[in-house]
């Protein structure tokens, strides 16, 4: 019984540690697959030790952790070792960094539901989330995919994705590790906000309905969402204080309280509209009081800069590794409501 006790607070006090305050949560963990597409436009070859050196690079960036609080990694990261020979994960350690790991094996299609996905993984999960402990993971992460279309999403597609989210939770929560909770509802397409929020609204339902039901510790875990946005391709797209009123609400309708955070994901925005729209989020959150930490959980909103200062070259390193801190400290101001887009002026005359 002590044990058990012992393991709920230790996961109490690690999810409190991901979403504290003034920091955020840095998704490193593309597949192999994503990478290519990331380093192909910036013609740097997919290789295993060009993965490693970058993210090297980004974990040894000065002063990074005053606005990183975590760090989710690839398998294959989270095994691999520094030019040096230290372990990437004890680079993140020795800097107070939370190590996670990403453990689904991605979507694959839905059988008997045309051009949806249902995230798979879950065989020999248990066996896998204890190595990873033994690697030094202290969290994990597992995304479903609902796509937004013609007689899309199915009640299918969210009932199948919620029950594979939570059946992962309560095995993370099993041996310790927190899990972040990622349904993402995707802007692809040409639909509008109220779109996006019916279908959030009625994801998330049933999310906290199978985590109820899976019995997952709802103060252990910390949720990676969506925000509500229009559809990339949407004629006309909402501005960040709508996003924020739409996404805030969607919230009150579907979060219990007990949740610790909630860490957004960038989904395909861009720096500048991933910005802004946390900024807006955090603003209207405080006029509110909302009752979680709302914060970040971003991969290309962190990352696409430096990889482009970047360039697989050696001697652009140090640049790099300053716009990345740079995109972390301006992001981890929106996560405070503290963003101001004058802000960006800093580094160009750095």
């Amino acid at each position: 019984m002590q044990r058990e006790i012992e393991k709920t607070e230790e996961l109490w006090r690690t999810a409190e540690a991901m979403v504290m305050s003034g920091k955020g949560i840095l998704a490193a963990d593309e597949s192999t697959g994503t990478i290519a597409r990331r380093f192909e436009a910036i013609g740097v070859e997919n290789t295993e030790e060009n993965r490693r050196d970058y993210r090297e690079l980004l974990f040894r960036s000065r002063g990074f952790e005053e606005y990183i609080s975590g760090v989710i990694l690839f398998d294959e990261t989270i095994r691999q070792q520094a030019a040096d020979g230290t372990p990437l994960v004890e680079l993140l350690q020795d800097l107070g960094v939370i190590p996670g790991v990403k453990v689904d094996a991605g979507a694959k299609p839905l059988a008997g539901a045309p051009g949806e996905t249902v995230t798979e993984g879950l065989d020999g999960l248990r066996e896998r989330l204890g190595e990873y402990r033994e690697l030094g993971a202290r969290f994990t992460k597992w995304r479903a995919v609902i796509n937004i279309g013609e007689d899309r999403p199915t009640r299918l597609a969210i009932d199948v994705n919620a029950h594979a989210l939570a059946r992962y939770a309560a095995l993370s929560q099993e041996v310790g590790l927190v899990p972040i909770v990622e349904p993402e509802v995707l802007m692809d397409g040409d639909h509008g906000i109220d779109t996006c929020f019916e279908v959030t609204v009625a994801t998330l339902r049933e999310v906290f309905h199978q985590l109820a039901h899976q019995r997952v510790d709802i103060e252990g875990m910390v949720l990676k969402p969506n925000m509500v946005l229009s559809g990339k391709e949407a004629s006309e797209r909402a501005e960040p204080d709508e996003v924020a009123e739409m996404t805030l609400a969607c919230f009150e309708h579907t979060v219990p309280a007990a949740v610790p955070g909630i860490a957004f994901l960038s989904g395909g925005q861009s720096d500048d509209e991933a910005t802004s729209n946390l900024d807006a989020i955090n603003r209207l959150a405080a006029e509110v009081g909302a009752p979680w930490e709302l914060t970040f959980s971003y991969g290309r909103g962190l990352q696409a800069a430096p990889q482009r200062a970047w360039a697989g070259r050696r001697e652009n390193a140090e640049r790099a590794q300053q716009v990345f801190v740079h995109r972390a400290r301006m992001i981890a101001a929106a996560r405070m409501g503290d963003y101001d887009p004058e802000m960006e002026e800093e580094l160009s005359e750095s």
